[in-house]
Parts: C-alpha cells; structure tokens; sequence
C-alpha cells in the first residue's frame, strides 16, 4: 500500500515537470510597428563641408607716366607732332618743335618762346603768340598778335586789328580786313592788301 502511493507521487511530480517545461516562455524578436502615415526615422545627414568661394584677383589698372596736357597749361610737340590749344582767358606755354600749332578761342595767351613752330593757325578774338619761330602763319578773327623771333615764309590774315612782328624778312603777305599791321624787320617780299588802315612795313 505505502509502495504504491509512492509511485503515484513520482508520476504526478513528474507530468508537473513536463507541463511546467511545456509552458516554458521562449524569447521572440522585437519589432516596432509605426502608426499608419508616420514617417519612418532616418538616420541624420552628416554635414558636407563646404569650400570657401574662391576670390579671383582683378588686374590692377596700368599707370602710365604724366605727360604735360592741356589741363596744366603745358604742351610739348617734342619733336615734330601737331597740338592745339582751345579755351578762353587761359595762359599756355609751348615746347619743342611743331609741324602745327592751331590756337582757338577768346582772350589766350600762348608763350612759345622755347619752341619752332612750322605752321600756326589762330582762329578766335584777342589771341596772343609769342614764338621762337612761325614759318607760315594764318590768323582769322580780331585783335590778335603773333610775334616771331625769325623770319616767316607766309603771313595770311582775315580780320581786323591784328599786329604781326617777325624779327626776320616775310616773304609773303596777305591782309583781308582793316586797321592790321604787318611789320618785318628785315622787310616784306609780296603783299596783297585787301581793306582800310592796314600796315605792311
């Protein structure tokens, strides 16, 4: 009788064993389910380094040398160019050696002592030259002067009271106008006077 409990004891204890073990939790992956319409994380973007914009350097302008201009109240034909000279109640000094000089204006006044002037053009009222030398000479307007230091091939004048003075002979005149002077140091080849007052001497 004692034998048989026992056995019945082992059973029972026994079919506890496998049911206990039977109901043993075994481990299941984990997965993460989003709500519909959330947007899955991602992972953030590493940041991209950026190059500085390249600077190119712009050519520096060139700078040249001055040069006696107008503006200064200098010109130099050096030797042998052309200038002009325009402008009123303005004083201007002349250098060098000029194939042609022309003056235009009112009230100017042109020192050209230091220069050889081949041919000289005035165009204005109360302009005044006073040169080192004029080979030919044309002056249109009123009351302007020219003084040569040389002797003038040709002296053309179209306008009132003018005063021409060459230190030297000139070879030609012609005066259109009235009340000029035309005076030569060392006297005047031809002249074709056109008007009243005029001097030729």
């Amino acid at each position: 009788m004692e034998a048989r409990r026992l056995v019945t004891a082992l059973v029972v204890a026994v079919s506890l064993t496998g049911a206990v073990s039977g109901c043993a939790l075994v481990p299941r992956p984990v997965e993460t389910r989003l709500p519909p319409g959330a947007p899955a994380a991602s992972a953030p973007a590493s940041p991209t380094a950026t190059s500085a914009p390249s600077q190119s350097a712009s050519p520096s302008p060139l700078t040249t040398g001055a040069s006696p201009s107008v503006a200064d109240g200098t010109l130099s034909c050096g030797d042998g160019q052309a200038q002009s000279i325009s402008g009123s109640e303005q004083t201007f000094t002349v250098v060098g050696t000029c194939t042609e000089l022309t003056v235009s204006g009112s009230a100017l006044t042109v020192d050209a002592t230091d220069a050889t002037i081949g041919t000289l053009r005035l165009s204005g009222d109360r302009l005044s030259v006073t040169a080192a030398a004029v080979d030919t000479l044309a002056v249109q307007g009123n009351d302007d002067s020219v003084t040569s230091s040389a002797a003038m091939s040709s002296v053309d004048v179209s306008g009132d009271r003018a005063t021409i003075q060459a230190d030297g002979a000139i070879a030609a005149v012609v005066v259109r106008g009235q009340d000029n002077i035309v005076q030569s140091g060392l006297g005047v080849g031809s002249a074709t006077v056109e008007g009243r007052g005029n001097q030729i001497r």
